[in-house]
């Protein structure tokens, strides 16, 4: 029995009543935090299947179309064509908290999209190296912001499996063992208190018949 490793004293069950109700407390506020932080990743897991379809549909369109322009043009010359850029790309990350979770926040100082997005002459290069540029132009944005979201889901998924693990200690073994303690120490020192009371009984009971006997005594002395 857990209860047989504490001393079975007052002292000690007010500290495994302290115990209990602070294992209770954060049983509940680890409770209410783990199914927030589902909640959470359920929406999230939601806004990643979406955006990774999108980044898919338009890295295909890209291929597809990078394909159909390296058929059109010479290795040589689009090699080049993507080379020679004069597009600066910055990228950012902040940090925002979300139920103790540090979830990345990607930004950009970029030039890349807009109007001017072709970095090359069009005297030897195809149009379809155009719509090539504009299909990965368009979909750098959602590929930014899937990473985030991907990396968000896995900081998430670690944070709810950690705080899983604590309510599930909590829950099978703190708490249990706090209140196996408490009746054990309860136990005990209902037993040693009737344990006394029956001491003090005995003693007063010896007490009254020793009374009786020197009365009697007294009584037979007046007696001769």
């Amino acid at each position: 029995m857990a209860g047989t490793r504490v001393n079975p004293t007052r002292m000690e069950l007010t500290k495994q009543k302290k115990k209990l109700t602070s294992a209770t407390r954060g049983h509940k506020l680890l409770k209410d935090k783990r199914d927030e932080l589902v909640r959470q990743f359920m929406d999230l897991i939601k806004v990643n299947m979406d955006l990774r379809l999108k980044v898919e549909k338009g890295l295909k369109a890209a291929n597809r179309e990078f394909a159909v322009a390296r058929a059109g043009m010479s290795d040589e010359v689009l090699n080049t064509a993507l080379m020679a850029t004069n597009k600066t790309l910055e990228i950012r990350q902040d940090v925002k908290n979300v139920m103790s979770v540090d979830i990345p926040q990607f930004s950009t100082n970029s030039d890349i999209g807009g109007n001017d997005i072709y970095s090359y002459g069009y005297a030897f290069t195809a149009g379809d190296l155009d719509d090539a540029v504009y299909s990965l132009s368009a979909v750098f944005e959602d590929m930014l912001k899937l990473a985030e979201v991907e990396k968000s889901c896995q900081l998430m998924a670690a944070e709810i499996e950690k705080t899983r693990r604590r309510v599930n200690a909590l829950e099978h073994v703190i708490i249990p063992e706090a209140l196996g303690n408490i009746k054990y120490i309860t136990m005990k020192l209902d037993e040693n208190e009737r344990s006394t009371q029956i001491r003090l009984m005995k003693v007063k009971d010896m007490m009254i018949e020793e009374n009786i006997k020197a009365k009697k005594s007294e009584g037979a002395g007046e007696v001769h």
